[in-house]
């Protein structure tokens, strides 16, 4: 079995995992410094935020140059470095890409910008205004607040519009261009070289676009394969165009010709799951990022089972799936899950579990968010701190950065994070929710993450079994995941005590509660239980 379907993935934000020279940001050698923390939790695979020289306008996802290391993390030595003791420890580590769009201080986009006949003029997306000024197009930028604002800006010097589908300082790259396609696959090619494992592709499904064609209406119309003919499928003109699909196509060939490499695509979720299947098909993206699940997570078992069935169904043995309960880009899983709720911290463990458990023992590669395995929560940022540009625009609304705040690694002033002052603010709740203290507690989030890990290796069922959905009780979401023998996984989303069948019987090789029985004859499930089951033998 491929090691990134078997592989347990953890995402870093490098900003905010661990400052290792004091200056307040997060870097490289911050993250080599972790690498036995990884390797005592389980993680096969590090999926680290761009690390790439940058303004920073929109925090490493506007790429001043593609094969440098921004200063603020490191140098390239430093990767190299982070990389070789990484693999030592049988660690993978798989690097973001952003190649739909760059930042407007990337030396390509200074030349393009200079004239209308330079070499790269034609490298980035440029149109000339309608007959009356206005734009080419209706597109709304995606990082528009209330105000809906456009995704082209106007140049002066060109007497022309560009076009960014997310911050102007974003400019997006024209993959018509046959050199444009030649220096992303160069770019590739220097950190597959130096041996990465895989990329992660941001915007993936965004890389060509119909200049031609308006928006139907707003930027962002949710539509999925139950609810739309084949024509609406395209709804906007910059979406998993049918170029898009054949460049991924050729990236796939291209990785594979490298042993052993991982493709990851972020693929947009408006369009729901027929946007994954026609990304992930063989000969595509090893992995799309599955935002759509992320997304619609609830607290509610029987839509949950809706969820997670309509996907197994859905990729059955066409695809392999992914799962993720939080990213650099969502608010934080307990959070989302606890808003409004005045809960103790014993009832946040309890949730915690619940998700990870899920999230560990689906059919289909888990992507941990850094800080869900220690129960990290979205801090409050006061307007003054705000450093997301999106959430700038979205003021009073919260932006990212309350997911983005950093990592909790004891008690200390700044949480272990950094010796000075953080670029974000120290959620509150560090002297409780930290990795050193759930260290020394048994029953802790951390712990419990560490266990579920274990099982899952140690079960070839939670790594490659079937999954048949359970109908237990409108409460409960449960499946079995079934290879050589059947583990059975059980979660209780109520409050209630439940009482469970006979034909469950077997060993509770994981609970988040302490458990005296081993095996169950008609026993109970209590509120907010997580349980594990390996069944008996037929």
């Amino acid at each position: 079995m491929e090691w990134w379907k078997e592989g347990v993935f953890y995402q870093i934000y490098p900003r905010s995992f661990k400052d290792s020279n004091s200056d307040g940001v997060g870097d490289l050698n911050g993250i080599k410094e972790k690498l036995d923390y990884f390797n005592w939790l389980g993680i096969d695979a590090l999926w680290i935020c761009p690390f790439f020289k940058s303004p920073m306008v929109d925090f490493g996802y506007d790429i001043s140059d593609y094969d440098a290391v921004d200063p603020i993390f490191g140098d390239i030595e430093d990767f190299k470095d982070l990389l070789e003791n990484a693999h030592k420890k049988h660690i993978r580590i798989v690097i973001d890409q952003v190649y739909n769009h760059t930042s407007d201080q990337h030396p390509w986009f200074i030349e393009s910008k200079s004239s209308r006949n330079n070499p790269k003029s034609d490298w980035y997306i440029w149109k000339d205004p309608k007959p009356d000024g206005n734009p080419p197009t209706n597109w709304i930028s995606l990082f528009s607040g209330e105000k809906e604002e456009s995704a082209w800006t106007w140049d002066e010097n060109r007497k022309q519009y560009y076009l960014h589908l997310f911050a102007k300082e974003q400019p997006d790259l024209n993959w018509q261009n046959e050199n444009v396609r030649k220096a992303v696959y160069d770019s590739m090619r220097f950190w597959l070289d130096l041996g990465v494992d895989g990329f992660r592709f941001d915007a993936a499904s965004h890389f060509y676009k119909n200049l031609e064609r308006d928006l139907i209406k707003g930027p962002q119309i949710k539509k999925s394969l139950f609810e739309s003919s084949r024509d609406n499928c395209y709804w906007d003109p910059f979406t998993a165009r049918p170029e898009t699909l054949i460049e991924i196509e050729k990236i796939r060939k291209f990785m594979d010709s490298y042993q052993d490499r991982a493709s990851i695509g972020e693929i947009s979720s408006d369009m729901g799951l027929y946007l994954y299947l026609m990304f992930t098909i063989p000969g595509r993206f090893n992995i799309a990022f599955n935002i759509d699940f992320l997304e619609n997570l609830s607290f509610n078992a029987s839509n949950l089972r809706n969820l997670v069935s309509t996907l197994d169904y859905f990729f059955g043995s066409r695809a392999w799936p992914s799962y993720v309960t939080g990213n650099h880009d969502n608010r934080r899983i307990l959070s989302r899950m606890t808003d409004g709720m005045n809960v103790d911290i014993e009832y946040k463990k309890k949730i915690s579990k619940l998700f990870a458990t899920m999230l560990l023992t689906l059919r289909g590669t888990p992507f941990i968010y850094y800080g869900e395995e220690i129960g990290m929560e979205d801090t409050y940022i006061p307007r003054d701190k705000i450093m997301d540009p999106w959430g700038k625009s979205l003021w009073p609304k919260p932006g990212r950065d309350p997911s983005r705040t950093p990592m909790q690694w004891d008690s200390s002033k700044y949480a272990g994070f950094s010796n000075v002052e953080p670029w974000l603010p120290i959620n509150e709740n560090k002297s409780e929710i930290n990795v050193k203290a759930e260290m020394e507690d048994p029953n802790s989030i951390l712990h419990f993450y560490k266990k579920l890990i274990h099982e899952r290796k140690t079960h070839e069922p939670l790594k490659s079994g079937t999954m048949q959905f359970l109908n237990i009780d409108d409460d409960i979401l449960a499946y079995k995941r079934e290879s050589d023998y059947a583990i059975t996984v059980i979660l209780n989303f109520s409050d209630k005590i439940k009482v469970l069948d006979k034909n469950l019987k077997g060993q509770i090789i994981l609970s988040n509660y302490a458990r005296s029985d081993k095996y169950g004859e008609q026993f109970e499930i209590r509120p907010f239980e997580s349980m594990i089951i390996k069944n008996d033998h037929r």
